[in-house]
């Protein structure tokens, strides 16, 4: 990729990006970050990014723009930008949370190449899953960069309605505390059987593991995979049928249709002003 990113923030996610760029055979040379805080950007440096605490001397260098900053500052970043983004038309792929498309294209000016982009924290171990919409200004070959930019830290997925990029945040956005409440579960109750800590955790997180892996690797789905796994009167029957009687498909559904709802609202907020 003959391109140069710059990463405005130089929080966690824009250093899984650039470590999974590097990692990918992206020259150091061709990242750059911003940041206000210079402490953040020693580590960049001493991998040999260029680092800067001026977002217009960034976006003065870079062909694609990735907003790593926080939701509530969004606005007071980019609207300073503006001017100098008409200028330089920079493909920007925002990573955060709840900002609609349409605001980040308003606060720079109007017609900006713009992918809105809902990675999760497994991105810190290049395990992410990232759901991309894109407006009308993004053509085939900037998506082609977005989808380089963000696999680099796993799989990534499009979506042709802005609004499914909330049912994204609901499954895979928000999905790791899912699963990490799970294992919290899991390892308590394997203590209140008389499994020692440490035991109860190592047997809950290999199993984890070893269940994606197998889920990931099948020919069929996990249904098919829990069925195989669930002899009739057997152990593991009885456990299903616990979940069952206590609802709990139906307790997943409401509370990842509360998730989305609260994706929605987010946008509605954080997405007001001119």
């Amino acid at each position: 990729m003959s391109i140069t990113i710059g990463f405005i923030g130089a929080g966690n996610m824009a250093g899984a990006l650039s470590g999974g760029l590097l990692a990918k055979g992206q020259a150091a040379t061709a990242l750059a970050l911003s940041d206000p805080s210079d402490s953040q950007l020693q580590s960049f440096r001493e991998r040999g990014i260029w680092t800067t605490g001026d977002n217009r001397a960034l976006v003065e260098r870079s062909d694609v723009l990735v907003l790593a900053v926080k939701p509530q500052v969004m606005k007071d970043v980019l609207k300073p930008l503006a001017d100098i983004v008409q200028a330089r038309k920079p493909l920007v792929i925002s990573i955060a949370a709840g900002i609609p498309v349409a605001s980040i294209d308003r606060w720079l000016g109007g017609n900006v190449a713009v992918v809105r982009a809902m990675p999760n924290t497994p991105a810190l171990v290049q395990s992410g899953a990232t759901g991309l919409y894109a407006n009308d200004q993004v053509g085939m070959e900037l998506r082609r960069q977005a989808e380089e930019i963000l696999g680099a830290v796993g799989m990534t997925v499009w979506v042709d309605d802005e609004a499914l990029i909330d049912s994204v945040t609901a499954v895979s956005g928000s999905g790791p505390a899912y699963f990490f409440y799970v294992m919290e579960a899991m390892i308590a109750a394997g203590k209140e059987q008389g499994l020692d800590e440490r035991t109860a955790r190592a047997l809950t997180l290999q199993t984890a593991l070893g269940a994606a892996q197998m889920a990931i690797t099948a020919d069929v789905g996990p249904d098919e995979l829990r069925r195989r796994v669930t002899s009739p009167g057997g152990t593991t029957e009885r456990a299903i049928a616990a979940f069952d009687q206590a609802q709990l498909k139906q307790v997943f559904s409401g509370a990842l249709n509360d998730c989305a709802a609260r994706g929605r609202e987010l946008a509605a907020q954080l997405g007001k002003g001119d």
